[in-house]
């Protein structure tokens, strides 16, 4: 039986909540009021699925709640709050892909898909919060990035290996592989992740594609 933490300190959002649950099917419901007691459920049940307002509870900062969610890696998270930050978004989405992202005034099929994903093993981010990582003020590029290293680092982004990128380009590895240099020099980073946070940043791959 699926086991759902209602770990919101919201009445009438507990209440919709559990309503929600009940008619999807058999489950078993719990509260958690606080962290203190969320851990202590964790602990007898790790492979649960945990309805969470962060803005709502006593973590401390997103590093704790990032901290819990590896100590119990089965896990499931659906962040559901009125409202979050971009920033916090984009460091729950770089961190994890344990946790979705939804917003109490989502319809309720938003609702379900997300509960459904959970109990997948998915994540979920809704489309609002979708749509608030992509209006954000986009980074100016490098006046240095050529167009060739551009779609390089898009490459990158997507996950394919400097192989691939040869192949699709008709180029040679070395030569894929001098660009990758040239881009890392001209970001200041060292490392292809710290590449792709810089593409996503910069808007240059589409998040909704990238993570959902």
């Amino acid at each position: 039986m699926n086991h759902f933490i209602l770990a919101d300190n919201q009445d009438l959002t507990r209440i919709g909540l559990e309503h929600i649950l009940l008619q999807s099917g058999s489950c078993h419901i719990s509260r958690a009021e606080d962290k203190a007691e969320l851990l202590e459920q964790l602990k007898a049940d790790p492979v649960s699925v945990v309805f969470l307002d962060y803005t709502l509870f006593d973590f401390s900062g997103i590093e704790s709640l990032l901290i819990v969610s590896e100590r119990f890696s089965n896990v499931h998270w659906i962040l559901i709050s009125d409202d979050l930050t971009d920033k916090f978004m984009r460091s729950i989405i770089y961190s994890s892909h344990r946790i979705s992202i939804i917003f109490k005034d989502s319809p309720l099929n938003v609702i379900r898909d997300a509960i459904t994903a959970s109990l997948q093993g998915s994540r979920y981010i809704c489309q609002r919060a979708t749509e608030i990582l992509l209006e954000q003020q986009k980074e100016d590029l490098p006046a240095g990035l050529t167009p060739t290293e551009i779609e390089i680092l898009k490459a990158i982004a997507q996950g394919k290996t400097t192989k691939e990128i040869a192949a699709e380009r008709f180029s040679s590895v070395h030569t894929v592989n001098t660009h990758r240099k040239n881009i890392f020099r001209k970001l200041k980073v060292n490392t292809a992740h710290e590449a792709v946070k810089y593409a996503f940043r910069a808007g240059l791959v589409d998040t909704s594609e990238f993570y959902i």
